[in-house]
Parts: structure tokens; sequence; C-alpha cells
């Protein structure tokens, strides 16, 4: 719901009722705690775009007219290798997205996409739609650059320039597992820097016109449901992992039951940008947010419902996680319904 409310923040900021969008997609963001189907997610993207005639989403000082998307697709199709496809996205974007400047960066078998800001988004540097501005264009980019080169595109490593969010746990599930976050200083201006592996760069462009008149068919949202982190073997573990509450089951359990060895399962989650234990902490996460804000559970059942034997291991990762204790996010989320 982090990622929706982002989104909305240019809405606000024009003084926009958000409402018939999100009644349009069947979206309800008074429950904190709910998840978004990712196709709805990309409905409402979509929905947002037409509505401003703006791609940015009316939060930066320039709008990004329709057809903006489409015509980066175009900048960088025709590419030789998929470094040279990055930088003609980051040229085009300097036309039509003037506010953040985009750099690719490659030393000793490391590879850099840096997002800049050319000015501050926002006095606030947490401000919701200076975080999603951040979290939108390396998905948009990403995303692309996995579809230019027909293959997921792991990141190794990203640096957001802004305090840890309240949705940051599903940052190992869309980005990766080591998203790190620096805050940028006051007055200052913030960076975002994701590495990967340099032999990367040097991929062929496997796309060609046909494909693109595919591709974008419910584009740019549609791309919000490609090259995701959170499928195939994450969606198989994340499954088994919540039948069997509140059992808790090991690597070596879920590799008995999927008939592979644990160490494929890692390999495997480790392609798709996760780990056993990163599925599990955000398994454990959600189902403790919607247990707490539509219960009225004791807090030490849903410990022990979540297989937690101890209810101070609960606690401590629930601050983790939120940044309070289980009782004052519950007295906080019925004080704001």
């Amino acid at each position: 719901m982090g990622f929706v409310t982002g989104m909305l923040a240019g809405l606000a900021r024009r003084g926009i009722d958000p409402q018939p969008l999100l009644a349009a997609t069947d979206i309800d963001i008074a429950d904190s705690a709910n998840r978004v189907p990712i196709e709805r997610y990309a409905e409402l993207y979509n929905r947002i775009n037409r509505r401003l005639d703006d791609e940015g989403f009316g939060l930066f000082a320039q709008p990004m007219r329709a057809g903006s998307f489409e015509f980066l697709c175009r900048s960088t199709i025709s590419a030789p290798t998929l470094a040279e496809a990055l930088h003609r996205a980051s040229r085009f974007l300097r036309i039509v997205l003037p506010d953040l400047a985009v750099a690719v960066r490659r030393a000793q078998g490391r590879a850099e996409l840096v997002i800049t800001e050319s000015r501050r988004l926002a006095d606030d540097p947490d401000d919701p739609g200076r975080i999603f501005a951040f979290e939108w264009l390396l998905r948009l980019l990403h995303g692309l650059a996995c579809w230019l080169a027909g293959r997921g595109l792991a990141l190794d490593s990203v640096i957001f320039p802004y305090r840890k969010p309240a949705h940051f746990a599903d940052y190992a599930l869309i980005f990766t597992a080591d998203s790190r976050f620096a805050p940028t200083v006051p007055g200052g201006v913030g960076t975002l820097v994701a590495a990967f592996n340099a032999n990367l760069l040097d991929l062929p462009v496997r796309r060609d016109e046909a494909a693109l008149t595919a591709f974008l068919d419910g584009a740019p949202g549609k791309i919000t449901t490609l090259y995701r982190r959170d499928r195939e073997m994450v969606i198989r573990v994340r499954d088994l992992l919540r039948a069997a509450l509140p059992a808790t089951l090991s690597l070596d359990d879920i590799a008995g039951q999927l008939h592979l060895s644990p160490r494929t399962i890692h390999r495997r989650l480790e392609n798709e940008g996760s780990s056993f234990r990163t599925i599990k902490d955000a398994l454990r996460r959600d189902m403790a947010l919607a247990r707490l804000t539509k219960t009225r559970d004791p807090i030490a059942q849903v410990a022990a419902d979540l297989g937690y034997t101890d209810a101070s291991a609960f606690y401590r990762a629930f601050v983790e996680w939120t940044g309070m204790a289980p009782v004052h996010y519950r007295r906080r989320w019925s004080a704001e319904r």
C-alpha cells in the first residue's frame, strides 16, 4: 500500500480527489495492511497517467506527457547493447524528466545505475511523493532493461536517498534484498545508486518492432507486472510457509516438499532477488499487520500463530518492521480509522 500512497501524492498536490480512480480499480487505501493485486496497481498507474496527461504522476515541475514511455522504448530498441540502450534512455529522460538525472557507470566488474535529483523534489526528504519518484524511476528503468535483454537482471544492491519507509520489507521482493537507506542531508539533493554485474551491460538488445507493439499494449503500467521478484519459486515457498503455520518450516522441509535440493531452492530464490529468510520475514510481517488491524486477537496469540515461541522475539521483529511496538501500532491504526 505504500507504493499506492506514493503514486497518489501528485493528485493530492493538485487538489484532485483520488477516490473515483481508486473505486474504478477496487483499491481501498483505508486498509493500510492490505496488499494490492499487481493487476489493479498497474490499472491505477495507467488511469492516473491518463487523468493528468502526465506519466510522471504530477510529481515533477514538468509533466511527462502521454506517450513519453513509448518514445523512451523507441529510443532504446535499436541499440546494439544494454549499455547503449541505457545511455540513450538517460539522454531521452533529460528532455522529458529534467528533475531527475540518470547516468550509468562501469568500473572493475561493477556497474551502477545512478539517479540524482537535479533539484529537491520536496522540502521533506521523506515525502511520499519523493520516495515514490525514486522507486518508480528505478522500477521503470530496471523493468525496461530486463525486457530489452529478454531476461531478468539481478540488482546486487541499491542505496536509496531517504530513511527506511514503512513498506521497506517489500523492497527485497521488488528490488533486492540488499536495499539500503542513506537519508539526504538537509538542503541537499539525493542520489540513488543501483549496483549490478557490469557484464550485464554487454548483453545484446533482443527486442524488435513487433515485440515493442505487443509490449506497449497496457504500458506503461504493464511494466510493473513484468520481471517481478516475487514470482515462481518465491510464491511457492511463501505458500508452503503460510500453509504450515503455526509450525515453522526449515529450508530442508521446503526442499523435501518440492522434491528439490536446498541448494537448488537457494539458487532459484537468489536468481529472483530473494532468500528463504526474506520470504519468511515478509510473510510474518504481512500476516502480523493484518491480524493486528483486522482482529482483536491478543498479541501473544498472534505471535504464537505466526510461529514465535517467544513473545519477546515477535516484539523485537515487529519493532524492526514498523518502528513501534505491536500494541502502539494497533492503537494508532484504530485511531486513524
